[in-house]
């Protein structure tokens, strides 16, 4: 082992351990011999210390939470508000559906009025009746948003009429409905029935005569 040079050399008891520097001990093994022992973290029982008052920062966070949460609520108010006017709308639409039913059951008795009215060798007081019976009907029906379509001299639709038969009829342009054997109604702007009619054909020059289709 070797000695220091200077064999007067005398530690000081005074000395800092910075002064004398120890070797430092082998990792893995234990702490050195007094030595405090390591403080446990986290706040632990009933000794635990209250929370510090929340900052500025903190404070601006709720408010901003609660201000998001607020908007959320309002737009989910105006979603409900949405969906209570659409189940409105379907509600209308359902007793639109409903009445349109009913009054498409009406319709042939209307026709057969009509009929009875055509005949010319009725007697006056039934005639009268019939006629008063017609008028109540008709304005049942358009009390209730019934139109009848009459389309004489109109351009023939397929989507409101169906046609009977294509008959040329001079001085007629084709494609115009010409007769109506069966008046069509609507239900304001729903189609209850087409019109029945017939419709004015294309003239051939070769001499054929006039065309009939049905």
């Amino acid at each position: 082992m070797s000695k220091p040079n200077d064999k007067n050399q005398v530690l000081d008891p005074a000395a800092t351990p910075e002064d004398h520097p120890q070797e430092p001990a082998a990792s893995g093994g234990d702490s050195p011999a007094g030595a405090a022992p390591e403080e446990p973290k986290g706040l632990t029982g009933v000794d635990a210390a209250p929370l510090p008052p929340p900052s500025r920062e903190e404070i601006e966070a709720i408010r901003a939470e609660c201000t998001e949460l607020r908007d959320q609520l309002l737009r989910k108010r105006a979603d409900f508000e949405n969906y209570r006017k659409r189940v409105e709308r379907d509600k209308h639409q359902a007793s639109l559906d409903g009445a349109a039913s009913v009054l498409k059951a009406l319709v042939p008795a209307l026709d057969n009025l009509e009929r009875a009215l055509a005949t010319s060798a009725s007697e006056d007081a039934l005639r009268e009746g019939v006629e008063l019976i017609h008028r109540d009907l008709v304005g049942v029906l358009e009390s209730q948003g019934v139109v009848i379509h009459d389309p004489t001299g109109q351009p023939f639709d397929p989507n409101i009429h169906q046609a009977l038969s294509h008959e040329v009829v001079p001085g007629v342009p084709e494609g115009t409905v010409v007769e109506v054997f069966r008046k069509g109604y609507f239900l304001r702007d729903r189609l209850l029935r087409p019109a029945l009619v017939k419709v004015a054909a294309e003239e051939h020059k070769d001499g054929e005569g006039p065309q009939r289709v049905h």
